[in-house]
């Protein structure tokens, strides 16, 4: 299926700052069964955009704004192609965690095995990981555990927007049973690697239609996880929704945890308050979203964006 993503991101301050430098996750990744075909980035005030691709192959667009400005806009547009993985599997067998021990001892699988900034454990984790029967390796094939786990957190946690910042540790989720999907899959990430399973952070776009019921807020980003299994390769498992992730799913950029791939990060000199506006349209297509010439949106986004208005008062970008 091919996708016409189009991501609209735009800061305003209450006064003029200046020297903003930015740094930019939101070109889709090529490889397995994605295929980026088309990308193209636009920001406002115009600056010359740089691009490089990071240790895990995620490709990253920066770039510096040195005159004063009182708003600054970044629109992405990217043409997407995305097949539906093969079904998985009932189950691995009787070897699965020895092989999944065998892999972990011949390659370097640390950083998605060690806890990181939002991904760690913590005495509510692991009363919630014995609350759902996943505190230990016994008697759970390792696919049936990851099942289990994204079927429980999608049972037991509801999904609230703005319940949670882009910077709120996971023992807020925990403790109040609710959040938005950085959230799920933070949890996810830090019982799936206390089992010692390689796991993973995802960002980026879920297809949103008719046929479908979820969760997740449309128009706006999403994140699930992505674990390693003997035979499988990287699976990835959608808890906010309680999906496989599969040919709706749309991958930008893989981390540790949110802190490695927030769609954008920068820092401005100036003393102001900060309103984000961020909306994300992904419609079925197969001809890419004709770009903006003056950077102004065309009438369709236009109307859009006045429908769908949402603004945050903050300085990162949150994923819902």
């Amino acid at each position: 299926m091919f996708y016409a993503i189009r991501h609209f991101t735009r800061y305003r301050y209450s006064r003029p700052i200046w020297q903003s430098m930015m740094e930019v996750r939101m070109h889709p990744r090529s490889e397995h069964m994605q295929r980026c075909f088309t990308f193209q980035l636009s920001v406002s005030p115009r600056a010359r955009i740089f691009s490089y691709a990071d240790h895990l192959g995620n490709l990253v667009h920066h770039f510096d704004i040195p005159e004063q400005h009182n708003q600054l806009t970044i629109v992405a547009d990217a043409l997407v192609d995305v097949d539906a993985p093969e079904p998985l599997p009932t189950a691995l067998g009787s070897e699965a965690w020895s092989e999944i021990d065998d892999i972990i001892d011949r390659e370097d699988y640390w950083d998605m095995l060690m806890p990181s900034h939002f991904a760690r454990t913590s005495p509510e984790l692991e009363a919630l990981a014995a609350e759902f029967g996943v505190d230990k390796r016994n008697g759970h094939d390792p696919l049936q555990l990851l099942m289990t786990v994204n079927s429980r957190l999608y049972e037991g946690f509801s999904y609230v927007k703005k319940s949670t910042s882009v910077d709120s540790p996971i023992e807020d989720a925990l403790r109040s049973r609710q959040g938005v999907c950085q959230d799920f899959a933070h949890i996810m990430i830090a019982l799936v690697r206390n089992l010692r399973i390689p796991c993973r952070y995802v960002s980026g776009y879920l297809h949103h239609d008719a046929s479908h019921i979820d969760r997740s807020a449309e128009g706006a980003t999403h994140a699930w996880v992505e674990a390693l299994l003997p035979g499988l390769g990287w699976m990835g498992f959608d808890p906010t929704n309680n999906l496989i992730a599969g040919g709706r799913h749309i991958r930008t950029a893989i981390g540790r945890d949110y802190a490695d791939v927030p769609p954008t990060v920068g820092t401005m000199k100036g003393s102001a308050d900060t309103e984000l506006q961020v909306r994300v349209r992904v419609t079925p297509s197969e001809a890419v979203l004709p770009p903006d010439q003056e950077f102004a949106a065309d009438e369709e986004w236009s109307r859009f964006l006045e429908t769908n208005q949402e603004a945050e008062v903050q300085q990162g970008q949150q994923q819902q």
